[in-house]
């Protein structure tokens, strides 16, 4: 049986349709800093592994956000991988014109004077092998360098427009 072709509209008509089309995609959250100054982060649900050999990740960061002309310069970036109790965190580092890095964010300066989380999942220091623009985003390619993993937990997804999680994976012992 062939799909319904009788409701298809043109993606550029409709940015609105297509960005809630993509909120069906279920999406590890991050938060990506940078050294400064001034220091920089974000909130970012773009991440992915690009490459196991050599290593390579990517985040996608809008130019026009506060966040992009220390991104930009950057060399090092850390990766944070947040975990299911860290929606606050995900909201402090999504949220324009405040100090993100003020209590009660809870870091300290880490390899290359990047910005480490703390209580994270899991955390990369990447340096940044190369940006390149498209549209209203730059996707950063990154070599992580170093990283930093809890063993344990679970992470903390974005769907729909919320901060949700995975239910406790079960560990046969």
């Amino acid at each position: 049986m062939a799909p319904p072709t009788d409701d298809l509209k043109p993606v550029d008509a409709d940015v609105a349709e297509l960005r809630n089309l993509l909120r069906h995609q279920a999406s590890t959250v991050t938060v990506v800093t940078a050294p400064g100054p001034p220091l920089a982060g974000f909130t970012a649900t773009s991440f992915s592994a690009v490459s196991l050999r050599p290593p390579v990740v990517s985040f996608c960061v809008d130019t026009g956000s506060s966040s992009w002309p220390t991104m930009a310069a950057a060399r090092h970036v850390g990766v944070h991988l947040l975990a299911h109790d860290q929606h606050q965190l995900a909201r402090t580092f999504a949220t324009s014109g405040i100090d993100r890095f003020a209590a009660p964010t809870r870091w300290q300066p880490g390899p290359e004077g990047v910005p480490v989380l703390a209580d994270a999942l899991a955390w990369l220091l990447c340096r940044v092998i190369d940006r390149v623009r498209v549209g209203s985003h730059a996707i950063v390619l990154a070599e992580p360098e170093l990283l930093h993993s809890a063993g344990v937990g679970s992470p903390l997804l974005y769907h729909r427009g919320r901060y949700t999680g995975l239910p406790a994976a079960h560990v046969p012992g």
